[in-house]
């Protein structure tokens, strides 16, 4: 992945505003809105200004931004810690102070930190001039909105069928998941799928020519098995034990006779009806069945499921998540698709998962057959501002210039 670039440059905000009655030098920023990456930003305490300056609590603002922070309840003393590919920079503040200490070097304060309501505030726009995020202040709407600065997530990219056009942006992807191979609707593991099968050559381009060079490039190629529940053909797999261990041994050796390094599963539809507990019971033994197999081959394992705020219930993503090394959130298809995916929901999706799944084991699927590049950096901002271990893209052949030019802007590509 690319090195991190330099740090956006900070513009200066400065709110003014009649001072409240009995607090002549402090006012409530009643109205005001802080956005991060096109996402509200819930704070503890409200934005106050104080002498024309917006304060923010400290440890709101540190924590979506992935920093790290300590509270020295002795010394008054809050400290910041940040640490990125062009060094690591530690900022101190001490409560009343109007000078900040970054990096062993004083910094004026054009107001001191305070502490309202037993949260410590600090001026907004020497906070992101700090930390690398841009902010910017919309006086019509009462808006600050902060854009986070690029990070470098892991990414990975679906391939499909169609997406040849895309096929130079692999390298830019930490990992590949090629979607040609499916469980088809007699509940049998398939290459040659009416969607999701094996590509015929192009000259002398093939699948397995991409597959090599990707994982020549440092992008991580992964097997892809897709199926639906349309039919009841994954149920069938599930509870025939048989048919079960055909199809993880064809799996596990279609993913090693073609030179990939994992496998990644997309079994859709499970647990929409019928008893939830014994779906998740019976998707839990076929991906404990498989991910034994695979591992023992040095074979990764990223599963795929539905959010916990779907209508698919059959998804036990605490067991999932011991078992595989990484599980996507399919946070998309909430409606029709014909526009970007209701950020709320998406949002929502994500805390429930990390109710019962570590942040490092979490990837935020993203589709840009619904965002546009308008709206695909607040899905990406979500990720960052959780602390997700990255990002997953569906798909290449759907992506376009515009999107994936603003998608740089977020995320090292």
């Amino acid at each position: 992945m690319k090195r991190f670039g330099k740090l956006l440059l900070c513009l200066a905000l400065s709110i003014g505003g009649v001072a409240a009655a009995g607090t002549p030098s402090t006012q409530a920023a009643g109205g005001v809105k802080i956005m991060l990456d096109g996402y509200p930003l819930p704070f503890p305490v409200e934005p106050a200004v104080m002498k024309g300056t917006t304060m923010v609590p400290f440890r709101a603002i540190s924590e979506a931004l992935g920093i790290q922070i300590e509270w020295n309840q002795a010394a008054q003393q809050i400290k910041a810690t940040r640490k990125d590919a062009s060094g690591t920079k530690v900022v101190t503040l001490t409560l009343g102070n109007s000078k900040a200490v970054v990096n062993g070097t004083a910094v004026n304060l054009a107001v001191a930190p305070q502490s309202i309501r037993g949260t410590t505030m600090i001026p907004l726009s020497f906070f992101s001039g700090q930390f690398g995020a841009a902010v910017s202040w919309n006086q019509a709407s009462k808006t600050v909105s902060i854009t986070s600065p690029k990070k470098d997530l892991y990414t990975l990219g679906f391939y499909a069928q169609g997406a040849y056009g895309e096929v130079s942006l692999i390298p830019s992807f930490s990992a590949i998941a090629f979607g040609w191979s499916q469980i088809d609707r007699s509940g049998r593991f398939t290459t040659s799928g009416e969607e999701f099968r094996w590509p015929q050559p192009a000259g002398e381009v093939t699948p397995e020519s991409i597959v090599q060079n990707a994982a020549g490039g440092g992008t991580t190629p992964y097997l892809m098995v897709y199926s639906v529940d349309g039919k009841l053909e994954l149920t069938k797999n599930l509870e025939d034990k048989q048919l079960q261990e055909e199809t993880i041994t064809s799996i596990i050796d279609t993913a090693t006779q073609k030179g990939f390094k994992g496998i990644a599963l997309d079994l859709e539809g499970l647990g929409l009806s019928g008893d939830k507990a014994k779906v998740q019971a019976d998707y839990n033994a076929f991906v404990r069945n498989l991910s034994g197999k695979a591992k023992a081959l040095g074979l990764k394992l990223t599963v795929i499921l539905h959010p916990l705020n779907s209508s698919y219930k059959g998804y036990d993503y605490r067991t999932l998540a011991s078992l595989a090394d990484d599980l996507v959130i399919m946070a998309y298809a909430y409606e029709d698709e014909s526009g970007p995916e209701p950020i709320d929901k998406v949002d929502e999706g994500i805390r429930l998962a990390l109710k019962q799944v570590s942040r490092d084991k979490l990837i935020l699927g993203i589709s840009v057959y619904s965002e546009n590049e308008a709206s695909v950096n607040s899905k990406i901002g979500l990720a960052k501002r959780y602390g997700l271990k990255g990002i997953a893209i569906w798909r290449l052949g759907l992506i376009g210039t515009p999107a994936w030019n603003e998608m740089g802007k977020s995320v090292e590509l």
